[in-house]
C-alpha cells in the first residue's frame, strides 16, 4: 500500500487473512510528512537520533519531554517506516524465541504484554500534543483513555496472534488505574485482542514506582503457578526489577519515560 510508509497510523488497522497488517485510510491525524535518512536536528550539540538512541538504550533516563527542537524528528519516525520496522525486528525475536519452546501445555505457560505502546498505540493523542513535547498531563490522557480509541500495534497483534495459536496464555500487565479496566479490556478486544488469562491494572492506593509495581504483579502470577516465559514492553520499567520472566522484549518508545 502506497500510503502505508506515509500514514502508518491513519484509521482503522485491519490484519490481512494471511496476517499481514493492512491499513484502512480513513482520515490523517497529523500533518506531518514523514522523512526518511535523516541524522535529525541537533540538541544541545547531540543529534535527534543519537537522542534518540540514547533513550532506546536506556543512557538517556529521567527525562520528563521529548527535547522541543526533535519534536518533528520524532514525529517522522512515529508516522513513518522506521518506527514499524524497528517494532518488527522486537517481534521477529520475540517470536523466533516463542517458537522454540515446549510448553507444558498446562495452561501455565504465560507472555506478559504491557498495553500503552506495546499492544496499544495512542499516537492519535500524542500527535495531537507534540509527540511528547508536551508534559505529560494525567487529566487530558485519562479523557483520551476513556474515549477506548487507541489502536492496535499491528506487529505486537500479529504476535499476541502467533502466541495464542502456540497456546500461551497472555496477560495484560498496565499502570492504567483499575477505573479504567472496564474501557481497557473493551478498547483490547475491538481492536483483535480477544482473548487474555488476566488484565491487571494499577489500585488507587498505589504510590511506588512503575519497577516495584510491576515486579510485584509478576510475582503474584508466579505466587499463583504461573511461569513468564515473555515479557514484553515499551518502557524499561516493563521489563526490569524482579520476577521479569525468562526473556524480556523492548519495543520502541521516544515519546515517554516512566521510571
Amino acid at each position: 500500500m502506497g500510503l502505508l510508509s506515509l500514514l502508518l497510523f491513519l484509521g482503522t488497522l485491519v490484519v490481512a487473512t494471511n496476517g499481514s497488517p493492512e491499513v484502512e485510510v480513513v482520515h490523517q491525524i497529523h500533518p506531518l510528512r514523514p522523512q526518511c535518512g535523516s541524522a535529525g536536528t541537533h540538541v544541545h550539540g547531540l543529534s535527534c537520533l543519537s537522542w534518540r538512541f540514547g533513550v532506546e538504550a536506556h543512557n538517556i533516563i529521567d527525562w520528563k519531554t521529548v527535547p522541543r527542537s526533535c519534536k518533528k524528528y520524532i514525529g517522522h519516525y512515529m508516522l513513518g517506516k522506521q518506527y514499524r520496522k524497528d517494532s518488527k525486528a522486537v517481534v521477529d525475536q520475540a517470536l523466533s524465541y516463542a517458537q522454540s519452546l515446549k510448553l507444558a501445555g498446562d495452561g501455565k505457560d504465560v507472555w506478559v504484554f504491557d498495553i500503552d505502546e506495546t499492544t496499544l498505540s495512542n499516537l492519535p493523542y500524542y500527535a495531537h500534543h507534540g509527540f511528547g513535547v508536551e508534559l505529560y498531563n494525567a487529566t487530558r490522557f485519562s479523557k483520551w483513555v476513556n474515549e477506548g480509541k487507541a489502536l492496535a500495534l499491528p506487529e505486537s497483534l500479529r504476535l499476541y496472534k502467533k502466541l495464542l495459536s502456540l497456546k500461551f496464555r497472555i496477560v495484560f500487565l498496565t499502570g492504567r488505574p483499575e477505573s479504567q479496566g472496564n474501557v481497557t479490556a473493551i478498547n483490547l478486544k475491538k481492536v483483535g485482542y480477544h482473548t487474555f488469562e488476566k488484565l491487571l491494572l494499577k489500585g488507587s492506593a498505589y504510590t511506588g514506582t512503575a519497577v516495584t509495581y510491576k515486579s510485584s504483579q509478576r510475582k503474584k502470577l508466579e505466587n499463583e503457578g504461573y511461569r513468564v516465559l515473555g515479557n514484553m514492553g515499551d518502557q524499561w520499567s516493563d521489563i526490569l526489577g524482579t520476577h521479569i520472566g525468562n526473556r524480556t522484549f523492548k519495543l520502541p518508545d521516544p515519546m515517554y519515560y516512566i521510571s
